[in-house]
């Protein structure tokens, strides 16, 4: 059984850190020492936020059509997936950076508890593991849901679903595997270790101290606006607040968003397969 413990909050300063929690973690059969989760500071909180939302945005607007040969979604499919995966994997730098330098350390066993890395507890029962995994069914089918209400039509040149259905589409797919491997390393730098791992990972469990119980609410609305790369994209990631964000904060396992997060990835996945097959 897990718990945390988290202070009073602070006044919000402008210092990079103002506080600090303690999460006690009792293992099953052997004890581990606590691991110190440091509190963020709002101008911290936002500078991460910055830190990950700009590069993103310069290299979907700036660097990828400058990269592209031509003008359309063809010519631009590869640049901007190698510039999203460029942008993820800093996110993935940063989040160890950060981790590492708090924990001084970045062991298994301290990273996974600095990172919530662990099964979901339920707060009622305190049961871990297990049954509890089921959580991540319904919040996967809300996550769903989300998604279809909150569509914003994309530019034709950054449509992928309308391009894959297209049969200009699945010719520029069919055989593509180099351009179906850049995919699946962008798609796993996505939803596991780039921003589930930022957003839910490092900043959620350390804003309780500038966001009181209402940590996962800004958590998201960040999550939400840090898609400049894709605005089309913000409405249904502010809806992600009620379920990916939700479901980590309620179950203290980064673990849960990544799986509801991942499950888009997985489908995209087997359909470009497919083509490419």
């Amino acid at each position: 059984m897990q718990t945390t413990t988290t202070p009073t909050p602070q006044p919000k300063g402008t210092s990079v850190m103002h506080t600090t929690s303690t999460i006690d973690r009792t293992a099953r059969h052997s004890p581990r020492p606590a691991v110190t989760v440091t509190q963020y500071s709002r101008k911290a909180i936002y500078g991460i936020w910055a830190a990950a939302a700009i590069p993103m945005a310069v290299l979907s607007w700036v660097f990828a059509p400058a990269l592209a040969d031509g003008d359309g979604i063809e010519a631009l499919v590869r640049p901007l997936l190698a510039c999203m995966t460029v942008g993820l994997v800093w996110q993935f730098i940063l989040a160890m950076a950060l981790v590492g330098h708090e924990q001084r350390s970045l062991r298994w066993a301290r990273v996974q508890d600095a990172l919530w890395l662990r099964s979901p507890r339920s707060p009622k029962t305190g049961r871990v593991g297990g049954r509890t995994w089921w959580i991540v069914l319904p919040l996967t089918l809300g996550f769903a849901a989300a998604h279809a209400f909150g569509v914003v039509p994309s530019p034709v040149d950054r449509d992928l679903g309308e391009f894959l259905s297209s049969d200009a589409g699945q010719a520029f797919f069919e055989g593509a595997w180099g351009l179906f491997a850049l995919w699946t390393v962008m798609a796993i730098f996505n939803t596991v270790l780039g921003e589930e791992l930022l957003f839910r990972g490092v900043l959620l469990p350390r804003m309780h101290g500038a966001f009181g119980e209402r940590d996962w609410v800004a958590n998201g609305v960040l999550f939400g606006f840090y898609h400049l790369h894709a605005p089309w994209a913000i409405p249904g990631a502010l809806l992600d607040t009620f379920t990916i964000v939700w479901g980590s904060k309620r179950y203290h396992s980064t673990w849960v968003g990544i799986a509801v997060h991942s499950a888009q990835n997985l489908f995209i996945a087997i359909l470009l397969l497919t083509l490419v097959a």
